[in-house]
């Protein structure tokens, strides 16, 4: 049947009752799941329902992303059902009494993506039993091409004394084929799960994995106040990060660049640089490794 989600067997269509009934509340971290077939781009939906006061857990999965976006305004896309594309709604800056948890200083938000790369490390290695590491901030790579990226979007509140929405969009290849590979403008290599040799490609099981892995890492992080060193979170991204003591030049959000060597992360997440004028603390940019 033309248009049939089962005519590609390798890619059969993700169940919206199955996922929930495993990922959203009573039995669930998540407070609401939607499953769209097509959308433009989920952080793009997931934003629209803050501005429209969702609470905080939402989570939106798409089975084809047409708009999907990535930093420095890159677009992201895959053919239907051959990738995770999914974004969650975080409320950080909200104390959440029966949790225990106190707000998190905005300062604190810049963990989120960082934190959604631990996940995405965690995931694959215990699913698809590959080697992933991290290019900071929050690239996913399996040997020296990328499999995922992260995007985090902060929203301002809808009323003088809201803080922030934190929206977390996640974009993992899956089962795409060579001639499906997106092209990156950095040079550097795109791949998926399959091409790489994944125990497993089902995208049931990683998406649960995933989704499950950053809401334990949130919950984490949230009670301990959105500190990254109390709540582990530090270590473990150190750990899975692959940018830490290597050389690198770093395309900065102004236009600009700088070269010297990735030396750690600081206590805000910001990447630590030692180049020949200094030391340098980086918020945001696209990294280079070098030989």
């Amino acid at each position: 049947m033309p248009g049939s989600p089962y005519t590609d067997l390798d890619r059969p269509p993700l169940s919206a009752a199955r996922l929930r009934r495993a990922l959203v509340a009573p039995y669930g971290p998540w407070a609401r799941l939607d499953l769209r077939v097509e959308t433009g781009s989920t952080n793009a939906d997931v934003a629209e329902a803050a501005r429209a006061g969702e609470p905080e857990g939402l989570v939106v999965v798409a089975e084809r992303q047409t708009a999907g976006r990535g930093r420095r305004g890159r677009v992201w896309q895959s053919p239907p059902r051959a990738g995770i594309a999914t974004s969650v709604l975080l409320r950080p800056g909200e104390a959440v009494a029966d949790r225990g948890w106190a707000a998190v200083p905005t300062t604190a938000y810049g963990w989120l993506p960082l934190l959604a790369g631990v996940a995405l490390v965690e995931a694959v290695a215990r699913l698809a039993e590959l080697e992933a590491v991290l290019k900071w901030p929050n690239d996913l790579l399996i040997g020296d091409a990328k499999c995922a990226g992260v995007l985090a979007e902060a929203l301002p509140g809808t009323a003088p004394d809201q803080p922030p929405a934190v929206v977390v969009g996640i974009g993992l290849n899956v089962t795409l084929r060579a001639d499906e590979l997106p092209e990156n403008p950095t040079g550097l290599p795109a791949t998926s799960l399959q091409l790489a040799g994944a125990a497993a490609t089902d995208r049931d099981p990683l998406l649960r994995a995933l989704l499950r892995s950053v809401a334990d890492w949130y919950d984490r992080w949230r009670a301990a106040g959105g500190d990254a060193v109390a709540s582990g979170l530090r270590d473990a991204y150190v750990a899975a990060c692959a940018t830490i003591d290597r050389p690198v030049r770093v395309l900065l959000p102004g236009g600009g660049e700088l070269t010297g060597t990735a030396t750690g992360v600081d206590p805000d997440g910001q990447l630590v640089v030692d180049t020949a004028e200094g030391e340098r603390h980086l918020a945001a940019g696209d990294v280079l490794h070098l030989r």
